[in-house]
């Protein structure tokens, strides 16, 4: 059975712990046809800031297609799956290329992957996540 967390204020720490495990992820956008788009990413966990980030080229085409919806962001999903643990987030991303997101967004990135190349044209996905979806064996 799967569980809703609404949010920020009812982070289990079996949630917090699985979100910093290594595992790569899938996010998910739909195009203006109303086709998913999906792409592996790392996705990190910021509790501090509640939020998610994603770090990308700021030319890959998550980055153009986000970034076209403007401050209102772009209604996106991503998930991870460890056997039978899984979970989704929901939310909506906006790129942010300042320098301090990009930093916060790097320094997540390798808390939980390794350091990423050099990019000098890397921006951040801040993804605002509005709710988890999280399989009963991972909060059991």
């Amino acid at each position: 059975m799967a569980h809703w967390i609404p949010g920020w204020d009812s982070f289990p720490e079996q949630l917090h712990a699985f979100w910093s495990e290594r595992h790569l992820c899938s996010l998910s956008s739909a195009r203006p046809d109303g086709t998913l788009h999906t792409v592996p990413v790392g996705v990190t966990i910021d509790v501090e800031r509640r939020c998610a980030w994603v770090i990308t080229d700021g030319g890959s085409v998550k980055a153009r297609r986000i970034g076209a919806a403007g401050a209102d962001g772009l209604p996106v999903s991503a998930c991870q799956i460890d056997g039978a643990r899984w979970s989704t987030l929901e939310g909506r991303a906006v790129v942010d290329g300042s320098s301090d997101a990009v930093r916060r967004a790097v320094e997540c990135y390798e808390q939980r992957y390794r350091r990423p190349r050099e990019n000098p044209t890397r921006v951040a996905l801040r993804i605002e996540v509005s709710r988890f979806l999280v399989s009963g064996s991972l909060l059991d």
